[in-house]
């Protein structure tokens, strides 16, 4: 029984036929995604050989989603959410098949392919917002946190096989055959969407355009839980994040050993894979506000040891822990926002939350080279951890709701009468 109820709880895909389908559907459309990302950045690198090019294959994903991602989930708040879904799905499924094309061909321009990957992503920019809106319909409340749980080892999953399996492919057929692959996954997607019940925003839809937006900041800015839940995001991502270090680390600290840094680059998706197995140890809890902020301030203390060791196996360890660390944040996270929004603004308040995740890491990653630039590696890091378990601490100290939110509990089956 205690064994049980530490691994991932998989009562939503047995209890809601109609989850398991999206599940099913996103997951397999997730590694179709991190296919193409592989297939974008080897593709541009080859026609250019560029890092800048590379570089800009990020950025041609994170501006249309920072750029429409509130008008798109103000519009979420407006429609029927399953089919603006479908419609969004069906526009990605599109955009790969027109990669896929070009790829074949080999006649689109570098500049052509990133037009490509933008386009999809003004598509992601409202499909992300409708689907974080799904878990609520198809799920009782004291299982949503399981849910999002299963919606997280998924995503890793997909980041951590994805990848090999679009170098593979990408080796074997061409980027094209990658594309092509990844076009072929939307299916999956779309087949879990269709099952999906009609799902409108409630009795008072978002007002149109720029009224519709100013009314989900203002939602934000008076409601603390959701507020604080998502400065702990921020602070996480924006302080702390490490990726963009880890090359710099790796030669400073243990001699530019390139499997060193590719057991710095796995072992943040070990931990988070590790955490999600066994995700019933938090999931179940009744405060997800506080182990929130226990993750956050685990991860950043983990990173900055991890900027503290001479170690590389040391170090390791300490990634792998933050990973974990993330994992639980990022899945309490979701679970107070899904919570403590109401119906009818969840699309908008979804699409903020995309943002964060979208732009902090991109931004955490920039702040940390920046900052190495003019001190070192070691310095970015253990002061990126420091600054972060400040803030997370001026978060929690400061936000009472999030520290008292609590998860509702599953109803208790009366025992029969003798």
């Amino acid at each position: 029984m205690g064994l049980r109820h530490t691994l991932l709880d998989v009562t939503p895909l047995r209890s809601s036929p109609p989850f398991r389908r999206l599940w099913l559907g996103q997951a397999l459309s997730g590694f179709g995604s991190q296919m193409t990302l592989v297939a974008v950045m080897f593709q541009v690198w080859q026609m250019t050989k560029s890092t800048t090019w590379t570089g800009a294959v990020g950025l041609a994903q994170a501006i249309p989603l920072v750029a429409l991602g509130l008008f798109a989930g103000s519009l979420v708040d407006r429609v029927d959410r399953r089919k603006f879904y479908l419609l969004t799905t069906s526009g990605q499924a599109v955009c790969s098949l027109l990669l896929a094309l070009q790829g074949f061909l080999g006649h689109l321009p570098a500049a052509g392919v990133l037009g490509l990957v933008a386009v999809q992503s003004c598509f992601v920019a409202g499909g992300g917002p409708a689907s974080r809106t799904f878990i609520p319909h198809l799920l009782p409340k004291h299982q949503l946190a399981a849910g999002l749980a299963l919606r997280r080892v998924a995503f890793q999953g997909a980041m951590l096989v994805g990848p090999a399996l679009g170098g593979l492919i990408a080796g074997a057929l061409g980027v094209g055959g990658c594309y092509l692959v990844d076009a072929l996954t939307f299916i999956a997607a779309l087949y879990g969407a269709f099952g999906l019940p009609q799902m409108n925003p409630g009795d008072e839809p978002a007002r149109p355009g720029l009224r519709g937006v100013m009314d989900g900041l203002a939602f934000l800015g008076r409601t603390p839980v959701i507020r604080g839940a998502l400065l702990t995001d921020l602070a996480t991502t924006v302080l702390s994040m490490p990726i963009s270090l880890f090359p710099l680390i790796n030669t400073e600290r243990f001699g530019g050993n390139p499997r060193t840094l590719g057991l710095f680059l796995t072992a943040i998706a070990v931990g988070g894979v590790a955490a999600s197995l066994f995700s019933g140890t938090f999931t179940r809890l009744p405060r997800p506000g506080l182990v929130m902020l226990g993750g956050s301030a685990t991860w950043a203390a983990a990173l900055t040891l991890f900027g503290m060791s001479h170690d590389p196996w040391v170090g390791v360890a300490f990634l792998v822990i933050a990973g974990a660390a993330d994992t639980v944040s990022v899945v309490s996270r979701s679970t107070v926002v899904q919570v403590h929004t109401p119906h009818e603004l969840l699309g908008r308040v979804s699409a903020a939350e995309q943002i964060v995740g979208q732009a902090g890491p991109d931004t955490g990653n920039m702040r940390g080279g920046l900052v190495a630039d003019a001190t070192s590696g070691a310095a970015a890091l253990v002061s990126g951890g420091l600054l972060c378990l400040g803030a997370v601490a001026v978060v929690g100290a400061t936000t009472a709701d999030l520290r008292s939110s609590s998860a509702p509990s599953p109803p208790h089956t009366a025992s029969a009468s003798p």
